[in-house]
């Protein structure tokens, strides 16, 4: 077990001093290799910037803060025998498969990953950094671009109707499968415009591809938007990148088209709605009453929900405004326990 944590612990000093000051000079050609790797990425899938690249990279070293990682393994069951759990990986946000192979591998089981081809580079300098600084690690890490066979539980991430793919499958096997889910936002309308801000960041990190970006607000009725807006102003940027200017292109046209009404300020859409999943550069809002009417709603939602944002007290649990993209450890994916999975193996 020590010896799986120190690897990990290496990882996080690596990519923090890639991050910042690199001091450690035995280092330097794999700082290198790094910087190409995340220049490859993006022009192999546009939506990977430089930025968010390394957004990701600085959450995995938030994720392996040693004193959080030391809780974290004292869940830990070493296994007898070790299994082997395939991961099918989504590929919407950078490393997006990195707590359930880290969680594997802690837990002392082996990993067969069936990366996505919207992000396989990442994810394998990753395992190739860890076998190479414990070589125990060869013999616990597998990829597949293939048929997947030889293994003993699965952990598999995809849409609502690939899931349904997945459980016919491998539903024989031990498995935890994840389907669509996205992140909401509960405003008072005394929100500052500092917090205002912070909200930006749950809304455009990864230019909302990822399941804990805020895709729909709920405000008191009849929220003014202009505060809003003049808030978010700093990440006007986003429409920079072709991408995410043709989705706002697109979905503004379809509107207008369609006679709906909604508001723009040229980077992000708002449209009232009761639905949940908005599209790219559309942020969803719906009017309430009380908050009671609020937690009722969201009780009916919570198998679709990721996270919940709010500054205010709610009858779930919720996270402060800005901190949708910086789970720690604890954090786990669709609150399925990982660990609880990988320790009912044996």
């Amino acid at each position: 077990m020590e010896n799986r944590v120190q690897a990990f612990l290496k990882l996080k000093d690596f990519l923090s001093d890639f991050l910042g000051e690199r001091k450690n000079n035995s280092y330097n050609a794999k700082y290198e290799h790094l910087d190409e790797l995340i220049k490859e990425t993006y022009s192999y899938n546009g939506w990977f910037t430089n930025e968010f690249v390394k957004k990701a990279l600085q959450g995995i070293v938030q994720l392996l803060e040693p004193s959080n990682l030391k809780e974290f393994t004292k869940e830990i069951k070493e296994p007898k025998t070790p299994k082997t759990v395939a991961v099918i990986m989504a590929g919407n946000v950078p490393a997006v498969g990195f707590h359930d192979f880290m969680c594997i591998l802690l837990s002392g089981n082996k990993i067969l990953i069936k990366p996505s081809s919207d992000d396989k580079i990442l994810i394998t300098f990753l395992a190739e950094f860890l076998m190479e600084v414990e070589p125990l690690f060869k013999d616990y890490i597998l990829f597949t671009d293939g048929r997947m066979n030889n293994f003993d539980a699965v952990i598999a991430t995809g849409s609502n109707n690939s899931a349904l793919y997945f459980e016919k499958y491998f539903g024989k096997y031990p498995h935890i499968i994840r389907k669509n889910r996205t992140s909401i936002a509960v405003l008072t309308g005394n929100e500052t415009t500092e917090e205002l801000n912070l909200l930006g960041n749950d809304i455009f990190d990864y230019y909302g591809l990822g399941c804990r970006n805020v895709s729909k607000l709920y405000v008191p009725k009849g929220y003014n938007f202009n505060k809003f807006y003049e808030s978010i102003f700093s990440f006007s940027d986003i429409i920079q990148n072709k991408k995410y200017a043709n989705n706002h292109e697109y979905n503004r046209a379809i509107y207008l088209l369609n006679q709906e009404k909604f508001l723009d300020n040229n980077f992000l859409i708002l449209r009232e709605t009761n639905s949940l999943h908005s599209p790219i550069a559309v942020l969803f809002y719906e009017q309430y009453e009380n908050m009671a009417e609020v937690s009722e709603k969201l009780k009916a939602l919570e198998g679709e929900l990721q996270c919940v944002v709010s500054n205010t007290s709610l009858s779930i649990k919720t996270i402060s405004l800005g901190k949708s993209q910086t789970p720690t450890v604890f954090d786990f994916p669709d609150n399925i326990n990982t660990l609880y999975f990988l320790n009912n193996l044996n």
